[in-house]
């Protein structure tokens, strides 16, 4: 036996032995028979001012847990702002860009500002006949991956549902509107 503990063929049984006990009590006999363990004394008037003012900062930093409680992830969505930008394709075009819907207050505004990025004229929009007059169509792909033609639906439709714009050629938009 060497310093209180008691070994058996080279081993500590003691210091493996399993316990019933809460995790991290740690009570052990101490001398004197005295159970020692590693929690926190109570705070008593004497205690140092300093100390319960610490205490107190280290609980409120463990109260303060960042991602508590858990929110599931379409509900983390649906508090964030919906992003406006959206990118900007043109068949032929090597190149994408990236715009933000949130500047432009209606259609008219918005094909000006693509034809000057690209280079193109889109024609007159009706409702009957689509886009008469022009080589390139622009069109929008909405949330549910329909593609369609800008100016189908209201602004605000539009600004909603949008989530890519590509400017195609007029031969390929044949099924997207009436006369087109």
């Amino acid at each position: 036996m060497e310093g209180g503990v008691a070994y058996e063929n080279g081993l500590n049984f003691k210091a493996t032995e399993l316990t019933l006990g809460l995790p991290g009590s740690g009570e052990t006999e101490g001398q004197g028979g005295v159970r020692n363990n590693n929690k926190r004394p109570m705070p008593t008037p004497e205690t140092n001012e300093e100390e319960s003012q610490a205490h107190k900062a280290a609980d409120r930093g463990r109260a303060q847990i960042v991602g508590w409680p858990p929110i599931r992830s379409y509900r983390k969505n649906s508090l964030q702002a919906k992003n406006s930008e959206v990118k900007v394709s043109m068949d032929g075009a090597p190149y994408l860009r990236k715009i933000d819907l949130k500047v432009y207050r209606d259609y008219p505004e918005l094909l000006k500002a693509l034809e000057a990025m690209f280079k193109f004229a889109a024609g007159v929009y009706s409702e009957r006949e689509g886009y008469k007059g022009s080589e390139y169509v622009p069109t929008y792909e909405d949330k549910d991956g329909d593609w369609m033609l800008v100016g189908d639906v209201p602004w605000d439709m539009f600004m909603s549902s949008c989530k890519r714009l590509r400017i195609m050629k007029g031969s390929e938009a044949r099924g997207l509107g009436c006369g087109v």
